[in-house]
């Protein structure tokens, strides 16, 4: 028998992750998700939003994953709540013998992720992304649909790199930061809680 599994949220972003747990054998129960207006409602596969985030606390036996694409939010939950996290990897990812994924990541469609790579936990790996050989990706970090990582790429805690984002080899970007969509990023990010956008990369004034 598949474990059963709930999901933190209740968006499209949770959806996919839903389709990922019933894709990989296991038992979607519902969704537990703060918005007054959804309780109630079915969200995916005949599966209803069953009450808040803070009710993960009645369920025994059960897996849970964060279905929330917002880094913050993800780490808030992450690190308030000491649950039996669920990995969620799809069938149709191509992940080398040797990558580490950390508790609680999703890794979606169309993915390659290659030999030596370490990914930490809560992350989003999203659909037709690219990691290439040996890099890390610490806690919290969302690489977006279509983003490219070349080797030996590290990025830190809790940065979103956004859709179409290319990021060269060798390259490190610190923690939370913001790479916009279709940037590409030639040289080391060291600044914090910026966003940087542009071909190549520059840091917008705020």
């Amino acid at each position: 028998m598949g474990r059963d599994v709930i999901v933190l949220g209740g968006s499209g972003h949770a959806k996919v992750i839903a389709d990922i747990i019933l894709k990989s054998g296991d038992n979607l129960v519902g969704f537990l998700d703060d918005n007054e207006e959804i309780q109630g409602k079915i969200i995916f596969d005949n599966k209803k939003v069953l009450g808040k985030i803070v009710d993960c606390l009645d369920y025994n036996d059960i897996c849970f994953i964060i279905g929330i694409g917002n880094n913050k939010t993800r780490k808030m939950i992450g690190e308030e709540y000491n649950l039996n996290w669920y990995t969620a990897i799809h069938p149709n990812a191509v992940i080398a013998d040797d990558v580490e994924i950390g508790d609680g990541t999703v890794v979606m469609a169309g993915t390659v992720i290659n030999t030596g790579t370490k990914i930490g936990k809560h992350c989003i790996i999203n659909t037709a992304s690219s990691i290439d050989h040996d890099n890390i990706i610490e806690d919290y970090v969302h690489i977006s649909p279509g983003a490219h990582l070349a080797g030996t790429v590290t990025i830190k805690n809790s940065s979103w790199i956004c859709s179409g984002v290319t990021v060269i080899n060798n390259i490190i970007i610190e923690k939370n930061n913001i790479i916009g969509a279709g940037a590409v990023v030639v040289k080391n990010i060291v600044t914090e809680n910026c966003t940087f956008v542009g071909v190549p990369a520059y840091k917008l004034d705020k």
